[in-house]
């Protein structure tokens, strides 16, 4: 999350770097009716205008025949102070009812805006790196994203439909008190709306610095209260519950005190601006007064003129509220775009090609790679899978072995050395294919908050029901979903927390069996269940791993005694490798480790 550290030099640019990003939704090559419909608002925008310039000469005319002065311009048709009245109410309703008319014709082109960078936004964090998201705050990066998607409907709205109208209307306004009246009206009208717009502008500055200290005060609170709900089940086991009550009215705290900056110089902001617009008021109408007294106006004009001075102090007023507000909404997504212009990490090249496994070998090729320049984790590392065989990588904690299992599925890309799959450099082949073709359960399972049904079928959304059911029951989980009141419409819960460790395990083996990929990941698949059903399980991914290149990730070394190839790995380094009687007879670091923990169990089965 970004602090508020904008120079005054540099909240302009930003702004404008903002703007250029917006633009292209206002305007786009691709679709013609945004365009069509963007035009025909303006229009309808430019009549409402200049009716609501026009109104009041009907109110001039009716104000005049009411005092005797019959007008002397034949415009007026004959009508007689109720028509005029009549005819003034009629061009204010006919100004609302444009606008209303604008609005409609413009709201499908904001919230196809809306939609577009929403989707932009969802789809580029999806893409940015696995680094990126386990250093990130989900409920700071939530409030990002919904300040900035919430201000592009209001940006493009007010800034085509408030500004640049704005100016047209006084524009007019001013015209029409030069040639009507008198030059000293449009000076004064001039420098009121000179010294309320620098007031407004440099007021609203000051505040939008404020006001991102709200916000990045109200995203540290949504953290935190996110963060603590999400790990719900901590704070009960600690009892912490006051703890982090006390830690969310911290940030709070700095919440209200940066709220109530803002509350009170939005004070001082209404009241200048009130100020200047009612001297500016004063002093024309005092004009127009003097003016009707030695008998240069009439007292129409005198009402003509008060009318486009409150036409004038309305949109000015209004101008502090939408320059605010769009301030804003630049800081917002500003906050938004600086996101979406965060690089991906691990990228796709130009001409990268998609992944085909025909026999899936693996192979590690002096593979070095460290989270951090100064702690390597993998120090050249060689390992070659064959097509279709099991291969198990153990180790103690920390010594690189789920490491092996990102890279492999190109979380990160390595520092030094190579992986391919039959051939393939994995930087050289598009992330979707190789996502596609390697499968992974891994040690602790996260499933949506949904169904068991919709979490099965993630693994490959098109299957059919039968299938679904089929990769439940090979899982050996089709019995419990049964047994429930709802079967597979039974939703898990956040985070799956309505079901068992065990249970959300086996949901997942479920999920990655009906995925079927050619090369599977298994990271401690099995560290969840119970001995009963990792032994039931341990022949599902066994049938599985048929005709497949399997690397299993083990801490218990009794579930991968038959595989293939056991890699032992220490400090990042392959120590030993082969079979598991091979390494049983070598007295190594292996049979060390085997003898460790046949004498745990042992233990544990005594007691």
């Amino acid at each position: 999350m970004r602090k508020s550290t904008l120079t005054t030099t540099e909240a302009p640019k930003d702004s404008m770097r903002t703007i250029r990003r917006v633009l292209p939704y206002l305007w786009p090559d691709s679709a013609p009716w945004v365009k069509r419909r963007v035009v025909v608002a303006l229009t309808i925008l430019f009549i409402a205008k200049l009716v609501l310039v026009l109104a009041p000469f009907f109110y001039k005319a009716a104000v005049d025949t009411l005092a005797g002065d019959s007008p002397d311009a034949g415009w007026t048709l004959g009508l007689g102070a109720v028509g005029l009245t009549v005819v003034y109410g009629l061009t204010r309703m006919l100004n609302v009812g444009f606008q209303q008319l604008r609005d409609v014709v413009f709201a499908k082109v904001g919230q196809r805006a809306l939609r577009l960078l929403a989707l932009e936004t969802f789809t580029h964090i999806h893409n940015l790196s696995m680094r990126y998201h386990i250093s990130r705050k989900t409920g700071g990066l939530s409030r990002i994203v919904e300040r900035g998607v919430k201000g592009v409907e209001f940006l493009l709205r007010f800034v085509l439909f408030s500004i640049g109208p704005l100016i047209v209307e006084l524009g007019m306004i001013a015209l029409i008190l030069y040639v009507v009246f008198d030059v000293w009206y449009l000076a004064v009208v001039v420098v009121t709306i000179a010294v309320y717009t620098m007031f407004t502008f440099r007021v609203t500055e000051w505040r939008v610095k404020i006001r991102k200290e709200m916000n990045d005060q109200d995203t540290d609170a949504n953290q935190k209260a996110i963060d603590s709900l999400l790990n719900f089940e901590t704070v009960k086991y600690f009892g912490a519950e006051r703890r982090e009550a006390q830690r969310y009215d911290g940030a709070m705290k700095g919440y209200v005190a940066a709220a109530l900056k803002t509350s009170y110089t939005l004070a001082f902001l209404n009241f200048g601006q009130a100020l200047l617009l009612n001297a500016g008021l004063v002093v024309v109408m005092a004009m127009a007064a003097v003016a009707v007294g030695n008998g240069e106006l009439s007292v129409g004009d005198f009402v003509m003129v008060n009318a486009y001075m409150i036409q004038l102090v309305l949109p000015l007023n209004f101008l502090g509220t939408v320059y605010r507000e769009i301030r804003q909404s630049l800081v917002d997504m500003g906050d938004m775009f600086t996101l979406l212009e965060q690089p991906a990490e691990v990228a796709d090249k130009a001409d990268a090609a998609d992944l085909t496994v025909p026999r899936g070998e693996i192979v590690f090729d002096n593979v070095s790679f460290g989270y951090d320049a100064e702690r390597p984790i993998l120090k050249g590392v060689s390992l070659k899978v064959a097509a279709g065989e099991t291969v198990a990588i153990v180790g103690p904690s920390g010594s690189g072995k789920s490491t092996i299992g990102r890279l492999l599925f190109r979380f990160y890309d390595v520092v030094g050395g190579g992986i391919s799959i039959d051939g393939q450099d994995l930087r050289d082949v598009t992330q979707e294919s190789l996502h596609h073709s390697v499968g992974v359960v891994p040690q602790d399972t996260v499933l949506f908050n949904d169904t068991i049904y919709y979490n099965i079928a993630y693994g490959r959304p098109e299957a059919s029901q039968s299938e679904v059911e089929a990769a439940a029951r090979a899982a050996k989980i089709d019995e419990f979903i049964t047994s429930l009141p709802e079967g597979y419409e039974t939703t898990v819960g956040e985070r799956g927390l309505k079901l068992s460790g065990g249970e959300k395990q086996r949901v997942g083996i479920a999920r990655t069996l009906l995925k079927d990929p050619p090369i599977l990941l298994l990271d401690e698949a099995t560290s969840a269940l119970d001995t009963q059903t990792e032994s039931e399980i341990q022949d599902s991914l066994r049938d599985m791993g048929q005709g497949r290149s399997v690397i299993t990730i083990a801490h218990r070394l009794s579930t991968i005694a038959d595989a293939d190839q056991i890699v032992v790995l220490d400090k990042g380094v392959i120590v030993e490798q082969g079979r598991h009687e091979d390494l049983l007879r070598r007295g190594g670091k292996y049979a060390a480790m085997w003898n460790r923990q046949a004498a745990e169990e042992a233990e544990l089965g005594v007691a």
